[in-house]
């Protein structure tokens, strides 16, 4: 079976705009940041499956639930799924180190090494993009080519430099 390739994206700073708003839990607060659905439509079209991996340690500090977390993300991915882009699945760390240790959370590529497998993805094939050296150093963790975008900066910027 022919393995798959794929775009994991962070979420809040890369896909939607964070500057006013650093925990986002409620749709409300969810602004696409310039050239998102244009980028991932592209993306798409060249043959990349597309996740989000995301750090969301509100949780823990008892800002918000998992529940209004998966609430945000069922939103994003109808949201998306209307404008006839995939997001395949929006992988979440719950934890912030302030509160618990755990293995999913970035710089550590638990996350997507779990999409890795579920979804047959070559890594080699397969970029992890981020506004943080986190998310860099995440996926270069798990195999994948990487690319550091400036935070709530447009995402269009980052075409010419996929394959």
């Amino acid at each position: 079976m022919k393995a798959n390739k794929a775009i994991f994206l962070d979420r809040d700073g890369t896909l939607n705009n964070n500057k006013d708003h650093y925990y986002i839990w409620r749709m409300e607060d969810f602004a696409l940041n310039p050239g998102v659905e244009e980028t991932l439509t592209e993306l798409q079209q060249r043959g990349y499956m597309l996740f989000v991996i995301t750090n969301q340690g509100g949780i823990s500090k008892g800002l918000y639930t998992r529940e209004d977390a998966e609430s945000l993300h069922h939103q994003v991915q109808a949201m998306f799924e209307e404008k006839g882009v995939r997001l395949e699945e929006i992988l979440y760390c719950p934890h912030h180190p302030d509160q618990e240790n755990c293995l999913c959370r970035k710089p550590l590529p638990l996350l997507i090494q779990k999409a890795l497998a579920r979804y047959n993805i070559d890594p080699a094939l397969s970029w992890m993009i981020g506004d943080a050296q986190r998310d860099v150093e995440a996926g270069k963790a798990a195999g994948l080519h990487t690319l550091l975008v400036e935070p709530n900066g447009d995402l269009r910027k980052i075409l010419d430099r996929l394959g």
